[in-house]
């Protein structure tokens, strides 16, 4: 939830056209478009998703006598 709210907190709007003047001066530019911001963060909460899911399914399949033997 939070890195959903960080991609739309970030001003993607800002930082693209922020970066398309920056590139205007050099000779050899490219084009950066606004997909790329969107693919990014819809790939860093997916990755979070990942992370957060396996550890959850790792905390419930872990057996608790284990757990409170080793404290």
């Amino acid at each position: 939830m939070l890195v959903i709210i960080a991609c739309i907190h970030q001003p993607s709007g800002i930082a693209w056209y922020a970066m398309n003047r920056w590139l205007q001066d050099f000779a050899y530019r490219i084009d950066i478009e606004w997909w790329i911001f969107a693919l990014s963060g819809a790939l860093a909460a997916l990755i979070a998703l990942l992370t957060i899911s396996f550890q959850s399914v790792k905390a419930a399949l872990a057996n608790p006598v284990k757990s409170l033997r080793t404290e």
